[in-house]
């Protein structure tokens, strides 16, 4: 400890003697050792380490005042992992140094971050990209480059605008390229990802190797993540055996993007034209200009024989150097020691012996603080990683690096030239082609489809056999829209249909798609859980469920009662109740006003209920008088015109139905009675049914129409009582024979027809959005109605077998109108009747309320003779010549006015008499009356 004490105390000694000699007036100055370990035999260790020592210039003559300063010790890690680790057990132990920077590469990273975080000394690393130094939990390692897993939502868009469905990456088997792939896999999480390993050490052959394997799958999209010189290989072999032709795609990740210039001084990159690159935005600014052309020459200047350009992780290296001066400056000093080091150990390597940096939690924490605009761009590190708020989208053609678009975290995808354009510019892809690549290919250029034969059904599939060339030809519906949805897909698809023996066993039929026997199969598949374990299946074609099919009894004998089916009781009793009622107000209405409607008590009831039953078949005689009782009966009229159409249409439906009742309506009423049913042999149907409680001798099978129809003719006592299958297949049989047969519930659900493709296959999707638009185009309908058509006197066959009565609910708002019009023309009338004899109820006199509305109702069984339908009729009568007899003489009851038992009543009647010569009445007064108690009888006299 004396030792490193005195040792530290001279080396100040030194610095501050070295400083009196150039000025006494400058301030005296710390010395902070940084190790540095690069392969200084690459190319690319010289580019980075003369940005590095540009850095360290730079820096402090732009800060001349700063009281640290930076003193770099370099070590070659010789381009070995071991060698890197010893290069910096001595920078620790011999040098004891603050920081390091390095290492070169993700392999020599892992014993660094550990010694690193042993000694407390911080190692920054400005090309070690591997994700999994992350996983190395340790507060002294610091990346001052991008971590490779940032990069994988920038592709995962890629793929999502091209909508690729499958990949093969291709990487590297070392901890850089395996350290990758976990973050890949999850952001593809929708695109079936495969492997392709190569050895950092392969040779030409063993790449040529891989990649033919690769020419034998589906997949035509490679993403490629591996150190950029091996990468060059592996396009050079890729081209020579022509896997850089139309169709193909390849993807390189940031790193490679950014190295394929400088390999060959740009040469290389002829090699991979086509190919796209992710690869992190550098920002272009006059101060990076400069630089350039300064580190340009300093780099030829340093390497005369060496001809190179400025690559992106040296100048992230030049800006690691400068937040590292700025760091230090900002750190506490006094601690810069080692605590239990010997700088006198003989044995270097010995990780007992060495000391731990009491200047190094002071250091990282003052460095994760910087915040500056470097040459890179932004330098700001969040939990010890740079970040990269940006990625271009890059596509290489000829000797160009085309910028085609923009990946950013909040706005995805963007155009080059355009922001608000969430899209691409156009590619070039390999071949110089401008077609975007679907992604896959199907080896050989033919699709191998499985089809049926099958021993009934044809109208869904048949299989013609030539007996001269004996070539299978299949037809029918099924066949028929999966040649549709091949004209619907963006590419040429060649079938070749193949025969399967097997009618009866679909599973086997499928299970051939997943051992590769076939690349689809196609039919009237039934898309059930158990076969979608082994394939995909499209979207159903079909209308999908299981139902039952049973013969219609015969219905000679009709319901007697089947008139009064349509409405309920309720609506009924409603019904005749309002029919009685309006006949009431009728009545009311026009008693006192039309002769009609008075007369002896039955009689006047009898026409009362017989005006309004007449108006169902509008058939009512009599005249209506008054205008509120015309009022009333419009609204009837109306009610009554809704009420019976109403009627005669559900009646309609009524008799329909009846002569499509089921002889069977009931599953349970078939596994009770033990009657036998059907199915279709080989169907998975024979499994539903036993699992409802069939019995296996309750089951017969059929193979076709013909055959279900035979069994179902025999009756249940020597065929079947009820035959059940897929709707599509029933469907098939009533368009032939509906008059017989009627579908009825239940209807158990199930997937539908859809044809079969191996697991995680493209055509599956490509399939299913073509049956989309052929089903919204209405191709599907229309090519249904072409192999199934239907005659034109077959009712639905999924016509309801019980249908629903019209309730009071169906019509409340209609009698609620009605009610609300009569009630308010009876009010009406009501009021103007006490109007017009107010004198009666309003009087003073002390009769009881009883004896005036005894009164009230006496005057309204009179005739109002103030109506004007009474008036004419008496003006006509005085008016006319008398072309009759005169009557006899009669009794005559006067009614006095005014209308008041209380008051005094006056009389004044005239003589009547004939005169033939002018043929008219003439009226002469006989009497004039007053009395307060009786009436008067008078007797009029010829």
């Amino acid at each position: 400890m004396m030792m490193k004490t005195n040792n530290t105390f001279l080396s100040y000694f030194v610095c501050g003697f070295l400083l009196m000699g150039v000025g006494l007036g400058q301030n005296q100055t710390s010395e902070i050792k940084v190790g540095v370990v690069l392969d200084l035999n690459t190319t690319f260790s010289k580019i980075c380490l003369t940005s590095i020592k540009m850095a360290v210039s730079d820096f402090y003559a732009d800060h001349p005042n700063y009281l640290t300063r930076l003193t770099l010790h370099v070590r070659d890690s010789m381009e070995d992992t071991v060698q890197a680790s010893a290069a910096a057990l001595d920078l620790i132990k011999t040098e004891q140094v603050s920081a390091i920077i390095g290492p070169i590469n993700s392999m020599q990273a892992d014993f660094m971050i550990k010694l690193a975080n042993k000694t407390q000394v911080p190692t920054i690393t400005f090309s070690a990209t591997s994700p999994l130094l992350t996983s190395i939990k340790s507060p002294y390692f610091v990346r001052a480059t991008i971590d490779d897993s940032s990069q994988v939502r920038a592709i995962a868009s890629i793929f999502k605008f091209f909508r690729w469905r499958r990949v093969v990456a291709i990487y590297v088997d070392n901890e850089f390229g395996e350290g990758f792939m976990p973050f890949l896999f999850d952001a593809l999480q929708d695109v079936e990802v495969k492997r392709s390993v190569i050895p950092p050490e392969a040779i030409d052959d063993e790449i040529q190797k891989e990649l033919r394997k690769l020419m034998e799958r589906q997949a035509r999209v490679f993403v490629v993540h591996m150190e950029s010189s091996l990468a060059l290989r592996v396009f050079q072999i890729a081209r020579d055996i022509g896997m850089m032709e139309e169709g193909y795609v390849w993807l390189m990740t940031n790193g490679m993007t950014h190295m394929m210039r400088h390999i060959n001084n740009g040469r290389s990159l002829n090699t991979i034209e086509g190919v796209l690159g992710v690869r992190s935005h550098v920002p272009k600014s006059k101060e990076l200009g400069d630089f350039r052309l300064r580190w340009k020459r300093t780099f030829e200047k340093e390497n005369p024989s060496m001809r190179d350009d400025l690559n992106v992780f040296a100048l992230w290296a030049y800006d690691s150097i400068t937040a590292l001066a700025k760091a230090v400056e900002k750190a506490n000093t006094k601690s810069l020691w080692y605590d239990n080091g010997s700088t006198l150990s003989k044995n270097r390597t010995d990780l007992g012996n060495v000391g731990v940096s009491l200047y190094g939690p002071s250091l990282q924490k003052a460095f994760s603080e910087v915040r500056f605009n470097g040459l890179a761009g932004e330098f700001k590190l969040i939990d010890g990683q740079l970040q990269s708020p940006k990625f271009e989208i890059i596509n290489f053609v000829g000797n160009e690096e085309r910028i085609i678009g923009f990946w950013t975290p909040r706005d995805g995808l963007m155009d080059a030239t355009s922001s608000n354009k969430k899209t691409l510019g156009p590619v070039i892809w390999p071949g110089k082609s401008k077609i975007v690549p679907k992604g896959w290919e199907i080896p050989g250029k033919k699709l191998r489809v499985g089809v049926p034969m099958k021993k009934g059904f044809f109208d869904f599939v048949k299989v013609t056999i030539n007996p001269i060339t004996n070539k299978k030809t299949p037809t029918g519906y099924a066949i028929e829209i999966f040649e549709a949805a091949l004209k619907e897909l963006p590419y040429l698809v060649i079938p070749e249909y193949v025969s399967f023996e097997s009618p009866n066993n679909y599973n086997n039929l499928v299970y051939q798609v997943y051992d590769k026997t076939w690349d689809a199969v196609v039919g009237d598949i039934t898309i059930t859980a158990n076969r979608s374990l082994y394939a995909d299946f499209t979207l159903p074609f079909t209308e999908s469920g299981v139902s039952m099919m049973v013969p219609v009894r015969d219905n000679e004998n009709k319901d007697t009662w089947v008139f009064l089916e349509p409405w309920s009781l309720e609506l009924w009793v409603t019904t005749g109740c309002f029919f009685v009622f309006i006949g009431f107000v009728v009545w009311l209405f026009e008693h006192r006003v039309n002769t009609d409607f008075r007369g002896p008590p039955q009689y006047q009831i009898g026409t009362s209920l017989w005006f309004s039953f007449s108006t169902m078949v509008f058939a009512h005689r009599e005249n209506v008088v008054s205008n509120l009782a015309r009022f009333v009966v419009v609204v009837w009229c109306f009610v009554v015109l809704v009420l019976t159409q109403s009627y005669t249409a559900s009646l309609t439906s009524f008799l329909t139905v009846q002569s499509l009742q089921p002889t069977v309506t009931n599953v349970n009423d078939l596994i009770k009675n033990r009657d036998c049913v059907g199915y279709q042999g080989g169907a998975f149907v024979k499994d539903i049914l036993l699992g409802l409680g069939f019995h296996e001798d309750q089951l017969k099978p059929f193979d076709s129409a013909k055959d279900a129809d035979d069994l179902l003719s025999k009756g249940k006592s020597k065929g079947i009582a009820a035959a059940f299958d897929e709707v599509a297949y029933l469907k098939a049989i009533l368009s032939q024979s509906c008059s017989k047969y009627v579908m009825v519930e239940p209807t158990f659900k199930t997937g539908g027809f859809g044809f079969a493709f191996p697991k995680n296959s493209p055509l599956t999707g490509e399939f299913s959005r073509a049956i989309l638009n052929l089903t919204q185009n209405n191709v599907t309908q229309q090519i249904e109605d072409r192999w199934f058509p239907k005659k034109n006197d077959c009712p639905d066959p999924m016509t309801a077998l019980s249908s629903n009565r019209l309730n009071l609910s169906s019509f409340l708002g209609l009698f609620l109108i009605a009610g609300t019009a009569i009630s308010f023309s009876l009010l009406v009338f009501v009021a103007l009747f006490l109007y017009e004899h107010r004198h009666t109820l309003g009087d003073d006199s002390e009769d009881s309320l009883w004896r005036k509305l005894k009164f009230l109702f006496k005057i309204f069984d009179e005739k109002d003779m103030n109506s004007h339908t009474f008036k004419n009729s008496a003006i006509h009568n005085i008016s006319s010549p008398m072309t009759h007899k005169t009557p006899s003489p009669s009794t005559v009851q006067i009614t006095p006015w005014p209308q008041s038992p209380s008051q005094n009543r006056e009389f004044e009647l005239r003589r009547v008499s004939f005169s033939p010569s002018e043929e008219r009445f003439t009226t002469q007064p006989i009497i004039h009356h007053e009395d307060r108690e009786s009436d008067i009888e008078c007797r009029v006299e010829q």
